[in-house]
């Protein structure tokens, strides 16, 4: 990559050998017409011959061979240990006879630097993936969650008092079901008293009808094996809206990877942030959460920006 600094520009250069090779300069005279010195002059010169225009273009300084770089099979050693036992680079490099600075260089060689790059269930390195278009892939999940009972629980009354008051019978629970567009992430929510198939039909319908308004139309649905999303009404019925149902594996619901950290973020943010009195009191809270999440909270996955800025109806996404 040519730097701030350069003389020659890839078009300077071959205007520089044009004049030496096509109009015969001298390379004295090209080089102090060009403001470099004969050798460089000598060298763009003698590319040109070789090779051409394409000739002019940035080569890279990576060398040809590396005699000293670390043999491969003992990268596959460091790469190893760190996926089995988890360890730092200090007990990989105590334990293979190497230096701590060249394991780092291995793990981040290949993306294991961190302990968040590998799976926390299998280990394996996690494998990212975004789908090009909104509505090519939207996220199903239901997150189920402890009601609220009145008087607050323990983040109002304390440990001791909120145990005593959540043991009372009656509280029940919330069934949060969500959906999370795959690529800008725009997330809808609603909260139900149960987690049925009729339930999951009319939720998805509702859901299907807020991501149109935004103009994504939806083409494949994935979700977890519950027998909800098993149900054959669940299948009939998006499959009559021209939307393809498709479940995870078992036992690999980081498959569904983006609902799910939704749904962290959704305990974090909303259903535990603050030191609510009473159900109503919290579910009253989610739609200005869910509005502030879609429109103005930064993503890091999308560089800083909201998931409605993804979205191809912008017209007032910010307001």
């Amino acid at each position: 990559m040519t730097h701030a600094n350069a003389p020659l520009t890839p078009t300077g250069r071959l205007r520089l050998a044009r004049c030496v090779v096509e109009d015969g300069w001298p390379l004295r005279r090209a080089a102090e017409r060009f403001q470099v010195s004969v050798s460089t002059a000598a060298r763009w010169a003698g590319r040109y011959r070789d090779l051409g225009e394409a000739a002019m273009a940035d080569r890279s300084s990576r060398p040809r061979t590396s005699p000293a770089r670390t043999p491969t099979r003992t990268e596959r050693r460091v790469i190893k240990v760190r996926v089995t036992r988890r360890w730092g680079p200090a007990r990989i490099a105590y334990l293979l006879g190497l230096n701590p600075s060249t394991v780092h260089r291995i793990l981040s060689r290949y993306r294991l630097a961190r302990l968040t790059h590998l799976d926390r269930a299998t280990a394996t390195p996690v494998r990212r993936y975004e789908h090009p278009a909104p509505g090519d892939l939207v996220h199903v999940d239901i997150k189920k969650l402890g009601n609220i009972p009145d008087g607050g629980g323990h983040k109002v009354l304390g440990r001791a008092a909120g145990r005593r008051n959540s043991g009372q019978r009656g509280h029940g629970y919330a069934y949060l079901h969500n959906a999370v567009d795959d690529h800008s992430r725009l997330a809808y929510t609603e909260i139900h008293a149960d987690e049925t198939r009729e339930t999951a039909v009319a939720f998805w319908t509702r859901a299907q009808a807020f991501f149109a308004g935004y103009g994504i139309a939806i083409r494949r649905v994935l979700t977890d094996n519950g027998s909800c999303y098993r149900s054959h009404l669940w299948r009939d019925t998006l499959r009559d809206a021209g939307v393809t149902p498709k479940r995870t594996r078992p036992y690999r619901p980081q498959t569904n990877g983006k609902v799910e950290r939704f749904n962290r973020t959704l305990l974090e943010e909303w259903a535990y942030a603050q030191p609510y009195r009473n159900e109503t009191e919290r579910r009253r809270a989610l739609p200005d959460w869910l509005h502030t999440y879609n429109h103005h909270r930064g993503h890091t996955a999308l560089a800083g920006h909201p998931p409605a800025s993804r979205v191809p109806n912008l017209t007032g996404q910010y307001t």
